[in-house]
């Protein structure tokens, strides 16, 4: 039996609700089969283009009152959370499997005095063109920069994750047996002061949460399911190269030559290499959710050990 931490990207999941619902059908599939080889499932998933657009419907409603980004994040973890559990509880269903699926509202604590709070970097809700995107700077005031090649985004601060308040929850119900959804967005960014906690408006990338998580909780796998079957270097050039089996020590090397897009294979590719120096002899793999099962055989994806 083996621990699994499996992130599911905010972008990988769909462009609306319907369309999530049904990506996670497949997913869900997935997380079941490994629940019946008798592994420990742990879940976290992203939120970028949900929470923004959450924060956006208030922002634009004439009757609404505006919506802090802590509220916006707990809102997507309530039904980005609901898709996922209901997925599974359906597939166990279907297979007839007893196991409980829960989703836990999660807090995670950041520094307030993070540098990172100084430079917005994480993109949130949709994509625009650069004229569309000019037009929302001047008329909200927002960050907005270009996205990798794939249009212009809102971007806010994202602070990096110290802490899950609720680990010892997380833990317990694991080893009840149960699948955990936690952290859900990268979590809820809460600072410290003096004895009580405070959400702050920012949004913690949910790859470094997920290797957070994964080292809370003593995990074997760390898996990150994105867009894309594999890491590669030169991206999208004509000497692009696809990475299977790496070792860590290869893999920082090509963090230090900046291969990366920092918007979007760069925090995914930190996140591993964070996890297994915190946690040596363990796994991190990252693959597309449309491989997940071969990805969680060691069968798909970059693997890093």
């Amino acid at each position: 039996m083996s621990r699994y931490v499996v992130s599911l990207g905010g972008n990988a999941l769909g462009k609306n609700a319907e369309e999530q619902k049904e990506l996670l059908i497949g997913v869900a599939k997935s997380i079941v089969h490994l629940i019946k080889l008798g592994n420990e499932v742990v879940i976290v998933h992203g939120n970028g283009p949900q929470v923004g657009m959450i924060n956006l419907a208030f922002t634009e409603s004439a009757s609404a009152p505006d919506m802090p980004f802590p509220e916006c994040g707990a809102m997507s973890q309530g039904y980005i959370g609901f898709h996922i559990q209901n997925a599974i509880y359906n597939e166990l269903k279907k297979q007839n499997i007893k196991r409980n699926v829960v989703t836990l509202v999660s807090q995670v604590l950041v520094d307030k005095d993070d540098p990172l709070f100084k430079n917005p970097t994480k993109p949130v809700g949709a994509f625009y063109s650069e004229e569309e995107a000019k037009k929302i700077m001047a008329e909200k005031g927002y960050t907005m920069k270009e996205d990798a090649g794939r249009g212009w985004r809102r971007v806010v601060a994202s602070p990096l994750p110290i802490d899950v308040i609720e680990k010892e929850s997380i833990s317990s119900l694991v080893k009840k047996g149960d699948i955990v959804i936690c952290a859900g967005g990268g979590g809820i960014p809460v600072i410290k002061n003096g004895e009580k906690l405070e959400g702050i408006a920012a949004v913690i990338d949910k790859d470094y949460a997920s290797a957070k998580v994964a080292e809370l909780v003593d995990a074997d796998y760390l898996v990150i399911l994105t867009a894309v079957d594999n890491v590669y270097i030169n991206f999208n050039k004509p000497d692009q190269k696809k990475l299977e089996s790496v070792s860590l020590k290869e893999m920082k090397d090509y963090l230090n030559t900046d291969y990366f897009a920092k918007g979007s294979m760069y925090p995914k590719v930190n996140a591993c290499v964070k996890f297994l120096e915190k946690m040596p002899g363990k796994t991190a793999v990252i693959s597309s959710l449309e491989k997940a099962n071969e990805a969680f055989e060691g069968k798909a994806g970059t693997i890093i050990k």
